[in-house]
C-alpha cells in the first residue's frame, strides 16, 4: 500500500530561466525580436508557417543547450519519498531530464509535433526540425504541439484533478499571473499547505496554509524539501 504523501508541484519560466532558457516575458512581450502573437498565435501560423517552424526550430536547438538546474534536481528527487506530480507552464523537457517521472505540459511540449487536422496525431522530434512539407499521416503539415495564445488548454482538466488530491502544493518559478494554470492552486484544499518559490513574490493574499520563499528554485526547493522531510517523514 502506497502511504506516501501527494505533492503536487506548479513550475513557471523561472524554474527554466535558471538553466538559461529565455521567456518573452523578459522583453516586454517580444520574443527573440518576434512579436509574440507571430510565433504564438494561430493567426500568426496562417500568416508565415515558415517562420514560426522556424522560430521553434531555434527555441529546440536552444533548449537542447540548457541542462536541469538545482530547482529541477531538487523536485525529481523528491520522488525518492513522495508520491509528486509536475505541473509545468514549460514546453522545454528540463524536469525530465532532471528525472521527474510525471510530468503534466499545461502548454504544449517542444520537442513533439502534431497534426493540423487532428490534434490526436502527436510525433516526438527529439532533436531534429520541423519544416514546411512535414506532413502527417494523414498528409496534413505538422505544427508544434505548443498550445497557442487563444487555444484551449486541454491539460488543465487533467491537472485540476491532481491538484484536488493533493496533501501538499508547491509553486516554482511563476508569478501566478498566467490563467488557466494560475488558477490551479483554487482546487487546492483550503487547509493543504501551499509553498510559493519565486524570487519577485505575486500579490496573494496572505492565508495560514501559506508559506513564502523569496528566492530563485533553485535555492527555495532545497528549504522546502528540507522542511517537508523533517514534518513527513
Amino acid at each position: 500500500m502506497n502511504n506516501k504523501k501527494k505533492i503536487v508541484v506548479l513550475t513557471g519560466a523561472g524554474v527554466s530561466a535558471e538553466s538559461g532558457i529565455k521567456t518573452f516575458r523578459d522583453a516586454g512581450g517580444l520574443w527573440e525580436g518576434h512579436d509574440v502573437m507571430e510565433v504564438a498565435s494561430f493567426d500568426g501560423w496562417l500568416r508565415n508557417k515558415e517562420l514560426v517552424l522556424d522560430f521553434y526550430n531555434q527555441r529546440r536547438k536552444q533548449a537542447l543547450t540548457a541542462k536541469p538546474n538545482q530547482g529541477h534536481i531538487g523536485l525529481a528527487t523528491l520522488e525518492k519519498d513522495f508520491e509528486v506530480v509536475i505541473v509545468t507552464q514549460n514546453v522545454d523537457n528540463l524536469h525530465e531530464r532532471a528525472g521527474s517521472s510525471n510530468v503534466i505540459h499545461l502548454h504544449g511540449e517542444l520537442f513533439k509535433s502534431r497534426s493540423t487536422v487532428d490534434e490526436n496525431l502527436v510525433y516526438e522530434i527529439d532533436d531534429g526540425e520541423v519544416n514546411i512539407g512535414d506532413h502527417c499521416e494523414k498528409g496534413s503539415q505538422l505544427r508544434p504541439h505548443i498550445v497557442w495564445f487563444g487555444e484551449m488548454v486541454p491539460m488543465m482538466v487533467v491537472a485540476a484533478r491532481e491538484a484536488v488530491s493533493a496533501d501538499i502544493f508547491i509553486v516554482v518559478g511563476t508569478s501566478l499571473a498566467v490563467y488557466p494554470a494560475a488558477g490551479l492552486i483554487d482546487y487546492v484544499g483550503s487547509e493543504i499547505p501551499k509553498f510559493i518559490i519565486d524570487p519577485n513574490m505575486p500579490s496573494i493574499y496572505p492565508r495560514s496554509e501559506l508559506f513564502l520563499f523569496e528566492e530563485n528554485g533553485s535555492t527555495g526547493v532545497k528549504k522546502v524539501a528540507d522542511i517537508l522531510r523533517k514534518i513527513y517523514l
